[in-house]
């Protein structure tokens, strides 16, 4: 366990924006947990700072999750329950499980950030989440100081949002993770794009590696590089309304897409929404909108992360003034701020 003080978070998270915590500690394995105090109202958990906007000053202690590790833990021939911990990077699991044999996880590939993440974010793309393939979690529960288990039940999951980023939030530290990935492969081609750019390269029956090389196209197409950009990638959820509200929306904005969420709820798309208000591209000092993805807030240089935040909520109120509908940040915003 290594501990730091007064340190920069420059570096520690993709939107790459100027603040500084009073304390820092890197924690390397689940034992290190009970020598350490989570204060809820001062204190922040980091994995790989991909889904993050400091928007001031951490005036607590930063815990950075560095507990590193994948490996199969049982094997029912058809099947294999591998454990992933916390620590480690979210892509490179998936490429280790493609390796392995194991599908499941390529329509998730090149997701940024660490494996304790996902759990909290409820991680999906292209028709897929992360509750789908997950058996259960462990976690380290900074009020009881113990460590406890969660079913895939027990986490509450729901679009990109879990109790531990919901009513849990703060509560526990997320050691690692139990997925159940699968020897045979089952193609999940649910989005036009995915099918088209597999058609691209004349593929009609897929591989599990073809499905995940796709998935990394489309994401390096889309979205920009956050070495490269800082970004945070979707910085908003896609909203979901009932089927009343999507019917009466479509008869003002006949080409707004949207796709069935459940029986009874449409998801529309924020991106589409955000690009009808006029922000994509836009640019207000080295805050900014992407050119290449309305979803994704960029920092161009020297954007604080509260130059960033108020530029969030100028394209917010413009989408919820014009079409009613009210977008809500997909990203993790501290110190905590009504948004």
């Amino acid at each position: 366990m290594k501990t730091g003080e007064n340190l920069a978070l420059k570096s520690f998270t993709t939107f790459g924006v100027a603040a500084r915590a009073a304390r820092v500690v890197e924690i390397d394995s689940p034992a290190d947990l009970a020598r350490c105090r989570f204060e809820p109202a001062t204190d922040l958990v980091l994995g790989g700072g991909s889904n993050v906007l400091l928007a001031g000053d951490i005036d607590g202690t930063v815990f950075l999750n560095r507990i590193r590790g994948m490996r199969a833990v049982e094997d029912r021939g058809e099947s294999v329950l591998v454990e992933a911990r916390g620590g480690q990077l979210w892509h490179s699991l998936v490429l280790w499980s493609l390796r392995e044999g194991l599908s499941g996880l390529e329509n998730l590939s090149l997701i940024p950030g660490l494996v304790g993440a996902a759990p909290m974010q409820n991680i999906g793309a292209y028709g897929v989440e992360l509750s789908e393939v997950l058996e259960r979690v462990e976690a380290w529960d900074w009020q009881q100081g113990r460590m406890v288990e969660f079913s895939t039940a027990e986490c509450g999951f729901a679009y990109r949002d879990s109790r531990f980023k919901s009513r849990d939030a703060g509560r526990f530290f997320i050691t690692r993770i139990f997925l159940r990935l699968a020897r045979h492969f089952t193609p999940r081609l649910d989005y036009d794009e995915l099918r088209e750019e597999l058609g691209r390269s004349n593929i009609a029956a897929p591989d599990a590696h073809q499905v995940s090389r796709a998935v990394i196209m489309l994401r390096r197409r889309k979205l920009p590089d956050p070495t490269l950009l800082g970004n945070a990638g979707s910085f908003f959820k896609n909203p979901q309304v009932s089927a009343a509200e999507a019917e009466s929306l479509r008869a003002r904005f006949r080409d707004l897409p949207s796709f069935p969420a459940n029986a009874s709820t449409v998801k529309l798309s924020a991106a589409w929404l955000i690009e009808q208000c006029g922000w994509k591209g836009h640019r207000e000092g080295d805050a900014g909108v992407s050119d290449r993805h309305a979803l994704v807030l960029v920092n161009h240089g020297n954007a604080s992360g509260a130059e960033i935040l108020a530029l969030a909520h100028r394209v917010r109120d413009s989408v919820l003034e014009r079409t009613g509908v009210r977008l809500e940040p997909e990203a993790r915003i501290y110190p905590e701020t009504r948004t």
